[in-house]
């Protein structure tokens, strides 16, 4: 006994603070095994769900699934692993999984990770692009010769000078973006044009999607996705849209210092040989309004759905000054609405169609419609297809 303290008493208190002992050291195998498993478990913390295989999967994840396979059938991971499993992983499938565990081997994997990282820290992936993106670099960079593009030159041209005029201008792409027939674009630093779209599907993705004819400034084309497009732009730091001519008030019919033509409204006559057309040749007229030279707009007719895919006569054109264009086109298709042609035709493919802007309207009256237009006094008619006249409302 010290100083009325025994010593054993002492050395049990004092057995309270003395460090565990410790276990036998892990191997460096061992030591990744555990790495390789906390990388899964911080995936499933992320993300509140195993990592699953298929080409449409990020490659971390893919890997991620790989190795989970390869941990739950190998013992000496189960013992090491199974205490630290908080979450589950090492028990049941994985949905979706390959027949066999080589069909996504993890030395492949890594393979397509080398060279790709920029730290230590697996989750930070870089120049590695997902199976989607390299699909929209890849219809991006096929393309065929547009055996029809001198009917597109005159269009590219026209936007050259608009652009250089300012009456058009160049934007950063926007996700938001719209791209649809009639939209041009800068990608890969040659001007684009939507020509075409076929229906609208949704993709593997659950987005909406479309097969796009694209004209390219070099005389090429491509068929490729809208999401594809969307994707190359989106990569692109010079990826642009090119917008629309800006337009100013709706009515204004005489040109003034500083106007710029910014719209002309146009009336077609078709020559298809569909039926309904050649009984009505003389009334079924196409209304529409452009930014660009009427000739131009025209181009290709026979090749696109909007043209009831044949060749059309110029029957007249009127020339507005700084106009709201789709303001103008919509106010001329309501007037028109009661007469609008229900017509379908087979595009390209064979597939239906049904174009919008084809009326039963004698010229007299759409020429009538125009001068209202012009004077302001349209919105106080609307026209009777019964008898073929402008009534007041």
């Amino acid at each position: 006994m010290i100083n009325g303290l025994d010593l054993d008493e002492l050395a049990a208190e004092l057995a309270d603070f003395e460090q565990p002992e410790k276990k036998a050291g892990r191997s460096p195998r061992e030591e990744r095994i555990i790495a390789g498993f906390e990388d899964i478990q911080r995936f499933v913390e992320q993300h509140e769900r195993a990592p699953m295989h298929g080409e449409d999967r990020d490659i971390f994840e893919r890997l991620y699934a790989v190795r989970l396979d390869r941990l739950r059938g190998l013992q000496e991971a189960l013992l090491l692993l199974v205490p630290l499993d908080h979450q589950g992983l090492l028990a049941g499938a994985i949905p979706n999984a390959p027949d066999t565990v080589a069909d996504l081997d993890v030395d492949e994997l890594s393979a397509e990770l080398e060279g790709a990282m920029g730290s230590a820290e697996i989750t930070e992936l870089r120049h590695v692009r997902s199976s989607v993106e390299k699909e929209a670099a890849e219809e991006i960079a096929s393309r065929e010769k547009c055996e029809d593009f001198e009917q597109f030159k005159p269009l590219f041209d026209q936007i050259q000078n608009e652009v250089d005029s300012g009456i058009r201008q160049t934007r950063p792409f926007e996700l938001k973006a719209e791209i649809a027939p009639g939209t041009w674009f800068i990608v890969g630093g040659q001007k684009a044009y939507v020509a075409e779209a076929d229906d609208v599907f949704i993709n593997a993705q659950g987005r909406t999607d479309a097969r796009l004819r694209v004209i390219f400034d070099n005389g090429t084309e491509s068929k490729m996705l809208m999401r594809s497009l969307q994707r190359a732009l989106n990569k692109d730091d010079a990826g642009r849209r090119i917008t629309d001519p800006v337009a100013g008030p709706l009515f204004s019919d005489s040109e003034e210092d500083g106007d710029q033509a910014s719209g002309t409204i146009y009336v077609l006559r078709s020559k298809s040989d569909h039926p309904m057309v050649v009984v009505n040749r003389e009334l079924v007229h196409k209304i529409g309004v452009t930014n660009m030279n009427v000739a131009q707009r025209v181009a290709g007719a026979r090749l696109q759905p909007t043209f009831l895919m044949a060749d059309v006569e110029i029957v007249a054109t009127y020339e507005l000054f700084n106009i709201n264009r789709s303001k103008l086109e919509t106010l001329v298709h309501r007037v028109f609405e009661p007469a609008r042609l229900d017509i379908e035709i087979e595009d390209r493919f064979g597939r239906p169609v049904r174009p919008q802007e084809w009326f039963l309207v004698p010229f007299f009256i759409i020429n009538e419609v125009v001068e209202r237009i012009k004077d302001g006094t349209i919105g106080q008619y609307r026209y009777n297809p019964l008898r073929a006249i402008l009534e007041e409302v």
